[in-house]
């Protein structure tokens, strides 16, 4: 016994004092994106970035904008858009935060980033302290699953924080989506939001559970949850890293930091 006491004290303390302190990533970790439309003038090679976008992520004649601009919702962060661009108009930050509260702020047209929100007063007084989370895997590869799963280990802690994965819907306070939502899993996704009691939150995670992913159109996926359920958070990535889901969840919750 003993000697397990002296190994642990060994060990010390491991789990990451997140949100005083920032974690440090590899420097291999792309990050949120960044573009700048205006570096797209006179580029020699127009088109190259979004034909080399395997998700169809990039548009150069976005409808807001009429310019460039980058679905990170859709995107797979695979950096082949910014090897294509001789202008350094699409650039990957290294910054993990990059959750959102609404679809439309994930639609990067060169401004600033606008990050998730917390919940409105009334359900921020609810689940500020304790959120329990029913996590369903609509068809993932289960990329998304394995770093959401991770966060409960000791580095990450999330029960530190009051959030928790239960195993029943009719314990929880909401539900965690990863995957397109599968046609086979359609009915396992709504049959589980109808369970968790109201007043509940939703939360998509991946890119697959906002836009599809790879999978959008496929006559066999939904292209993500948001039209069956009214999600509160999006957490893009394709799988997003674990310190961008807890990052998110801290936003939700009021918690995270502000900018």
């Amino acid at each position: 016994m003993i000697q397990h006491v002296i190994a642990r004290l060994r060990q010390g303390h491991r789990t990451l004092p997140y949100p005083h302190k920032q974690p440090v990533l590899p420097d291999r970790y792309p990050g949120r994106p960044e573009i700048d439309p205006a570096a797209c003038t006179g580029c020699p090679t127009p088109g190259a970035c979004a034909a080399a976008c395997p998700a169809g992520a990039i548009r150069l004649d976005d409808p807001v904008s009429g310019g460039l601009s980058l679905d990170l919702g859709r995107c797979l962060f695979c950096t082949d858009c910014a090897a294509a661009c001789p202008q350094g108009a699409i650039r990957f930050t290294g910054d993990f935060r990059m959750s959102a509260s609404r679809r439309e702020a994930l639609i990067l047209r060169g401004g600033p980033f606008v990050h998730a929100e917390a919940l409105p007063p009334e359900r921020l007084a609810l689940f500020k302290r304790s959120l329990k989370l029913r996590q369903v895997s609509a068809g993932g590869c289960n990329a998304c699953e394995l770093d959401t799963n991770v966060l409960n280990t000791l580095v990450f802690d999330l029960g530190r924080f009051g959030i928790q994965f239960v195993a029943s819907p009719r314990h929880a306070d909401g539900v965690l989506v990863t995957g397109p939502v599968t046609e086979n899993m359609r009915l396992g996704l709504e049959k589980t939001w109808a369970a968790t009691p109201e007043p509940r939150v939703a939360i998509a995670v991946g890119s697959c559970a906002i836009s599809g992913g790879p999978f959008a159109g496929h006559a066999e996926a939904h292209d993500g949850c948001g039209a069956m359920l009214p999600v509160d958070l999006l957490v893009p990535g394709c799988a997003p890293h674990p310190w961008t889901i807890l990052d998110g969840l801290l936003r939700l919750l009021g918690r995270g930091e502000t900018g």
